[in-house]
């Protein structure tokens, strides 16, 4: 996969062991669809050095990342998991460990957004988004900070819907502000081994979930030209503020929140 990338590798995460929760792309019949953030992130790894276990529930898109990570010559792993179930949360940290004889860092990219608005929001719509979207986040920090390394990393996946009313769905409004509160506290508890928790906040990102999403409320795409840099942004720039917060370069870094929107929630 030679899209996205930024510039020349730089080895930033060599030697790492690293987790990616939500590291599929769902499957879209346009052949140049774009990928989904997890799988830049997984593949962004790699490059960066990384060996990487790729978890999903869909175990179909998980192999299909791993092959893009093993394809950039580091040890890559496949886990199939429903990371909202608190019993596969732990049983996909322990296959990842046990895959890359290890754990350094964990990333978790899950989110859905159901409902419109508070009538038309059901009671089940909002236990499905918080489910997926703050619970699977909650499991996957509870199980995997025992077995990080000293030293380690974890990175959310948020969404500038956390900062401000920016959807319909007032479960994925609230889930996404959620998350600021959940990697505070991650980054509070795990601060006595050095490992830091941060969240990547991305705004109007061009993948397939962000088409999706367009199709559905026109609102989403009238508001690009709202962007003062002129675009949606890409997954393999989400990709770049993931791999900063992992390395060595954000090592005094932790409880913070990285917005990637083009300056979108600037103005």
């Amino acid at each position: 996969m030679s899209e996205g990338h930024l510039g020349q590798a730089a080895r930033r995460l060599a030697g790492r062991k690293v987790l990616v929760v939500g590291a599929g792309t769902r499957p879209d019949k346009d052949p140049g669809a774009p990928v989904g953030n997890g799988r830049a992130i997984a593949v962004l790894a790699a490059r960066e050095g990384a060996d990487v276990a790729c978890s999903d529930i869909c175990a179909a898109a998980a192999a299909a990342t791993a092959q893009l990570v093993e394809a950039e010559g580091v040890l890559s792993v496949t886990v199939a998991a429903d990371a909202t179930d608190a019993g596969q949360s732990a049983a996909m940290v322990a296959q990842a460990v046990h895959g890359l004889g290890g754990l350094d860092a964990l990333v978790v990219n899950v989110g859905v957004g159901l409902g419109t608005g508070l009538e038309d929001s059901s009671p089940e719509d909002w236990d499905q988004v918080l489910s997926l979207n703050l619970r699977a986040p909650f499991l996957a920090a509870k199980h995997a900070l025992p077995a990080l390394a000293d030293g380690g990393a974890i990175v959310f996946i948020g969404s500038v819907a956390g900062l401000r009313a920016a959807t319909n769905s007032p479960a994925y409004d609230s889930s996404k502000a959620g998350l600021f509160g959940l990697t505070r506290h991650v980054a509070k508890e795990a601060g006595a081994r050095r490992i830091r928790a941060n969240l990547v906040v991305p705004g109007l990102m061009d993948t397939p979930m962000g088409r999706q999403a367009s199709a559905g409320r026109a609102s989403r795409t009238a508001s690009f030209e709202r962007i003062p840099l002129g675009r949606q942004g890409t997954a393999f720039e989400v990709a770049e503020a993931v791999t900063f917060l992992l390395s060595d370069r954000a090592s005094y870094i932790t409880g913070q929140s990285l917005v990637v929107d083009g300056g979108l929630s600037a103005v």
